[in-house]
């Protein structure tokens, strides 16, 4: 099925167009913070169940397709947070590895031993499981809209990276601009997250969809290339504003794969140009691109960069933590302590050395974090979703042209760029990334030749 420019004029959304954008912009306002008890986590919830229930009674019934990769995902990361929370007999609880302290807690004060849910802390386990909400609704969505509807996608996305970029620049220039409904830091640039590393990925993400943008099926306008040059400049420059030092590896990956991505379009603009148009456009935006970065270090605006030098790795919290938490995941291992269980369950385990007058919230590596909580079956889950992103990432870069495949390569790569940061900290916990992790695996399921022949509809 093809999709007209014609079409496009003549949109009208439909409802599942209507609540996916309404959502999204809900989750702008109050989704950036990954914490239980941040405001925004009400409104987002109450969203989201509002817009299942309006999709659920006016809403034509969704087409899970070619996406059936990613409902299993979800259905099984749903299925392993509720048995967690299934009472247990105590002599089976007790036997589970890492309950000893419990056990010897409940024998010292002279309590019979109750039934106790696999998970250690059953209420941040019922939290993860409620925050599962985003992606379901999400992938609920996104089956139901139209192709043409499809097709927008990128762009809304890219709407809003604009605009957080936007709320991030007031909050740079000193104008004392916060976000109630995320725990934020005062005075740091982190735009509508309450973390400067979760709206450094954002910014990233942002330059991996302005090539989809600037392209979008096929289209051939020059002022787009023009602004999508400067959008992807302006990112790349606010990464370093931000302050944060994973920003910095996650901007240059995105740079790197941003061109990858409109390598195809570019080469096809300029076909009828000269050989050496193409090098030297590429030269000149590379050294464009570091005059900047030289000019805002030397504006003292290069804030992730100073603290790059400023700050010694081997001091970072994160670094001394590993031991800490490398020896939980061998203590609670094969069952895990239970989703969402870390923090109290590293203050147990936290040694004198590490202690500090702030909390240490997360592991600061999710990948570590999800096989502490959820042990072997969630090593697992992770296993299985990794390894289909890159069976789909590889089959989609080794397909022929085509715009299904193009949305497929993009979605690849922003799956790539949330994987590495959350190597590091812990973006897929708040609920605006859910959501785009959510989009990103759509497209990249949209990859598939055969399925392509047979429905476009999820591209």
């Amino acid at each position: 099925m093809s999709v007209t420019a014609a079409s496009l004029v003549r949109f009208r959304p439909s409802l599942p167009f209507a609540l996916l954008t309404g959502f999204l912009a809900v989750l702008w306002i109050a989704g950036g913070a990954s914490r239980a008890d941040a405001a925004g986590q009400i409104f987002v919830r109450t969203a989201a169940f509002v817009c299942l229930i309006v999709m659920i009674l006016f809403g034509k019934r969704p087409q899970v397709g070619i996406t059936h990769p990613v409902l299993l995902l979800l259905v099984g990361a749903l299925a392993l947070a509720l048995i967690q929370l299934v009472p247990l007999p105590p002599a089976l609880w007790q036997a589970l590895p890492g309950r000893e302290l419990f056990t010897q807690a409940a024998q010292l004060s002279g309590q019979v031993q109750p039934w106790r849910p696999w998970s250690i802390v059953p209420g941040a386990t019922m939290n993860a499981a409620a925050s599962l909400i985003v992606p379901i609704l999400t992938l609920l969505l996104v089956n139901a809209l139209r192709p043409e509807e499809r097709l927008r996608l990128p762009a809304v996305l890219l709407t809003f990276v604009v605009a957080s970029l936007l709320f991030g620049l007031l909050q740079f220039s000193g104008a004392g601009v916060n976000n109630l409904f995320v725990n934020e830091t005062p005075g740091v640039m982190s735009g509508t997250f309450a973390n400067r590393n979760h709206f450094a990925l954002l910014l990233a993400l942002g330059c991996l969809l302005v090539p989809a943008w600037v392209f979008q099926n096929g289209r051939r306008t020059r002022w787009r290339g023009v602004a999508g040059l400067g959008l992807v400049l302006v990112f790349a420059l606010s990464i370093l504003g931000t302050g944060s030092r994973a920003g910095i590896a996650l901007g240059a990956l995105a740079l790197a794969m941003a061109t990858l991505l409109a390598w195809n379009g570019v080469r096809r603009e300029l076909q009828h140009a000269p050989r050496w148009v193409l090098p030297l456009l590429i030269a000149c935006i590379a050294l464009l691109f570091i005059a900047l970065v030289l000019i805002s270090f030397a504006a003292d605006r290069a804030v992730g960069i100073q603290r790059s030098f400023a700050i010694d790795i081997q001091q970072d919290m994160r670094g001394r933590a590993l031991p800490t938490i490398l020896a939980m995941i061998r203590e609670y291992f094969p069952f895990g302590s239970g989703l969402g269980s870390f923090d109290p369950i590293f203050r147990i385990a936290e040694p004198f050395g590490l202690l500090k007058p702030t909390y240490f919230n997360h592991a600061h590596n999710d990948l570590l974090e999800i096989v502490l909580d959820a042990g072997l079956p969630g090593l697992l889950l992770l296993a299985g979703g990794l390894g289909w992103w890159a069976w789909a990432s590889v089959r989609a870069w080794r397909a022929g042209a085509g715009e299904g495949y193009a949305r497929a390569r993009l979605g690849g790569a922003m799956l790539l760029l949330v994987i590495v940061a959350s190597a590091f900290d812990y973006p897929a916990r708040t609920p605006i990334i859910m959501a785009w992790v959510t989009l990103a695996a759509v497209w990249l399921a949209g990859g598939r030749r055969t399925a392509l022949r047979r429905d476009d509809s999820h591209l």
